[in-house]
């Protein structure tokens, strides 16, 4: 398991540091917008048809593919603001779904996690754990504000920086911190360790679709 999560880590870094690279080296060429946006729309794609989310992804599918033909054509959108594109969508979409169990009549986000993990779980712990899947929802929606707002007033590589390094960087910030703090502020909760909060992330069981 250590030997995977180093491979992955180490897989992650490679990839941000290519895709920074791409970004800031050639930022006009519709084919580094491929190379960069093109691997998630196909593993999207993948997970939706796995889901039978038929429409999702036709839906991918025709964005890859508009991305190859703008890319062979010319034309089209800017490669830049097809990464501001990805960069928002990704964390917009990221915080309507922690957002949504907020609901009434749903168990936030987090608290089912937490389920996961302990099992049982105190008044203490479920409010706890609602306050946590609120403050991730605001860190998404907030990132995607960031995002815009960095892109419309400041140089591309700046925001390139920001959408690269500095994203994935303030999440494990965030991750981290929250369990630093948890314990510290509710000493009296249940430990659990880094890594089994990672897999209780990792393995949630998606949503199902409606025709499921």
């Amino acid at each position: 398991m250590g030997a995977r999560a180093a491979l992955l880590a180490v897989a992650g870094l490679a990839y941000v540091a290519f895709t920074h690279w791409l970004m800031t080296s050639a930022p006009a060429s519709g084919w580094n917008a491929v190379l960069i946006v093109g691997p998630m729309l196909v593993l999207a794609a993948l997970y939706t048809w796995q889901r039978r989310w038929r429409w999702f992804t036709a839906l991918l599918v025709a964005a890859a593919t508009g991305l190859v033909f703008q890319a062979w054509h010319g034309g089209g959108f800017a490669p830049q603001t097809i990464y501001l594109a990805q960069h928002v969508v990704i964390h917009a979409l990221l915080g309507g779904a922690f957002g949504a169990t907020l609901q009434a009549g749903r168990e936030p986000l987090v608290t089912a996690l937490a389920r996961r993990v302990h099992g049982r779980l105190s008044a203490d712990m479920v409010a706890y754990s609602r306050q946590v899947t609120v403050a991730w929802t605001v860190y998404f929606f907030a990132m995607a504000g960031l995002s815009i707002g960095l892109y419309l007033l400041a140089p591309f590589e700046a925001w390139a920086v920001f959408a690269n390094l500095v994203t994935p960087v303030a999440m494990v910030v965030l991750f981290v911190g929250e369990y630093v703090l948890r314990y510290r502020l509710h000493p009296e909760f249940e430990r659990a360790t880094l890594s089994q909060a990672v897999t209780a992330y990792s393995k949630r069981s998606a949503p199902r679709a409606p025709n499921e």
